[in-house]
């Protein structure tokens, strides 16, 4: 009976799908709270204090309060329904670490652009990214508090996004919210994928 049990929880876990996101952005803009806050495990983090050599290259305007940063990556997992699981990879946030990106990149189903209305600038280079390497991505917009409110449509016109790439408000410090984010990209980074191979075999 116990060999059957065992052989059984194989099987599932063998069944059992398990994908990969990258969570994007600029520096400041929530990445770390985010992959933190969805995370079911305790999230691996590579934050380092900002020093005054960094900040002749950082730029921290809008972000005065932040005293760390990603020099690596952020790691965390969560179980989207049973059999589905995803592995979050926070990337840096800074110019000087995007080497780091490609070999992140590398089979990710697809990416959250978060992104920060006081600094939406910010969020160009990883719309670029991810435009010129063909891998889907939904932009989530981090309502700070004070920060003036825009609407989905008002975002994708302002980062000049393709029509139907998703635009979704959330709360990175919240867990259902960030959660939300995550299964609008996977259905997205789904269809998206589905159609590719329709047409490659078409």
């Amino acid at each position: 009976m116990d060999s059957a049990r065992s052989e059984t929880a194989e099987q599932a876990a063998d069944e059992a799908l398990a994908l990969k996101i990258l969570v994007a952005g600029g520096f400041g803009v929530g990445k770390t709270t985010l992959v933190g806050s969805v995370s079911e495990i305790r999230p691996l983090r590579t934050e380092e204090q900002l020093s005054e050599a960094g900040q002749t290259v950082d730029d921290t305007g809008g972000v005065d309060r932040k005293t760390t940063t990603t020099v690596a990556m952020d790691f965390g997992r969560i179980t989207i329904r049973s059999g589905l699981s995803l592995y979050l990879f926070g990337t840096p946030g800074q110019d000087r670490f995007w080497f780091l990106w490609d070999e992140l990149s590398t089979g990710a189903l697809g990416a959250v652009v978060l992104a920060d209305t006081r600094r939406l600038e910010d969020s160009f280079p990883a719309v670029d990214y991810f435009e010129h390497r063909s891998i889907p991505f939904v932009v989530a917009v981090n309502c700070f508090a004070g920060a003036r409110k825009f609407g989905a449509q008002e975002v994708l016109r302002a980062l000049d996004l393709d029509p139907g790439t998703p635009v979704v408000l959330c709360d990175a410090r919240d867990r259902d919210s960030g959660k939300e984010v995550l299964v609008r990209l996977v259905e997205y980074a789904g269809r998206i994928h589905t159609a590719r191979l329709l047409d490659s075999v078409g």
